[in-house]
């Protein structure tokens, strides 16, 4: 498989352009993540595009085990869900509570310690602002 029929077998997966950056097809805007194919010095490539910078996360000699892993990657549905056992489900019905309540201590104490870190990294040394 070649890039332009990688593009072509990805559209008939149904998987949209904006998800992936190959050389040669067509594409509309893209959004700031997206996986992406590129031959560099002879070695094909694919890895993700995120926050403006690319990271490899394979190389191929040939152009088609890099059109391959990517069409592989993109098109993988995961495993099928596992339905909760009955005491899980009970769990998420009458536990709703308590995992909010356990969710919203988590994230304060993760929110403290993003404050913490904030203030270490900017080299103040007085303790951060609590609430």
């Amino acid at each position: 498989m070649d890039r332009f029929q990688l593009c072509e077998a990805l559209r008939a997966a149904g998987i949209p352009d904006m998800y992936y950056e190959i050389p040669g097809c067509s594409h509309g805007p893209y959004p700031a993540d997206r996986y992406f194919l590129e031959e560099r010095a002879g070695v094909w490539v694919v890895g993700v595009h995120e926050r403006g910078s690319k990271k490899v996360l394979a190389r191929f000699a040939h152009q088609d085990g890099a059109c391959q892993w990517l069409f592989d990657r993109l098109t993988d549905q995961g495993p099928p869900p596992v339905p909760p056992t009955s005491e899980e489900a009970a769990a998420l019905l009458y536990g709703s509570e308590d995992i909010q309540r356990r969710a919203r201590e988590d994230f304060e104490r993760a929110l403290g310690e993003a404050r913490r870190r904030a203030h270490v990294d900017d080299g103040r040394t007085e303790p951060p602002p609590t609430g």
